[in-house]
């Protein structure tokens, strides 16, 4: 089956990309509300195996406080080591370069060991740890070389 990539456009899709996001990142659950008020500043995607929902991938634009793009590729485990996320992050990045030639990072829950050997696999490299109030496990801000 060929990976499909589809943008959120309703309630089906953001809880799609919401189930993704909650699974890889469990310490950091977000509702419909949270992930509908995230569609309306950021690009979110799915990914699709035919019907199923494997990945999710978010593209943040630049701001005036933070001038890099920032693209989250996220596959289920039970999909990775597929060359899913590859495909996926290509995506997001050339959704990233539309928006301008800035740095452009991604961020990885530190305890997601897959995730991080991807991003340095792809040229990451770290530049920041932090911790979420009420979290103990630190998110990993990387960017592309």
């Amino acid at each position: 089956m060929d990976l499909q990539i589809a943008r959120v456009d309703g309630d089906v899709t953001a809880e799609q990309w919401r189930h993704v996001h909650n699974v890889i990142i469990p310490t950091h659950p977000l509702s419909l509300d949270d992930v509908r008020e995230r569609a309306t500043r950021n690009r979110l995607d799915v990914a699709y195996l035919g019907e199923t929902p494997v990945g999710c991938m978010t593209v943040r634009p630049p701001t005036d406080d933070e001038p890099a793009s920032t693209v989250i590729a996220r596959v289920l485990p039970e999909y990775r080591r597929r060359g899913l996320g590859g495909r996926l992050y290509a995506h997001g990045l050339a959704h990233a370069r539309t928006l301008g030639d800035g740095p452009v990072e991604t961020i990885v829950l530190a305890s997601n060991e897959d995730g991080l050997r991807f991003a340095l696999a792809h040229g990451f490299v770290e530049v920041e740890r932090y911790v979420l109030p009420g979290d103990t496990i630190p998110y990993v801000t990387l960017r592309l070389a």
